[in-house]
């Protein structure tokens, strides 16, 4: 027996092939009427969640203050970028 493990499946596609799978699966989804399109505001909420259960695990990372400023600087510029 060896330690490598083999990749069968889905995990052995290219990630092209797998996009398109995954692709497909989120219009046949919404085709029939259960696709959910997130609003601003809940995705906002989800990620809050995710956060909190990520901190609560203690598998969230901490971002120094400097890291926390570049993040800012960047979500900024994208934003003005995006004319938003």
């Amino acid at each position: 027996m060896t330690s490598e493990k083999s990749r069968r499946g889905f995990a052995a596609m290219p990630a092209e092939r797998r996009r398109a799978i995954a692709s497909l699966g989120g219009k046949a989804a919404h085709a029939k009427g259960v696709g959910h399109r997130f609003t601003r505001q809940e995705a906002a909420v989800a990620g809050q969640k995710g956060g909190r259960a990520a901190h609560a695990k203690g598998v969230a990372h901490e971002f120094t203050s400097e890291e926390a400023r570049q993040a800012a600087r960047k979500g900024g510029r994208r934003r003005r970028q995006a004319g938003g």
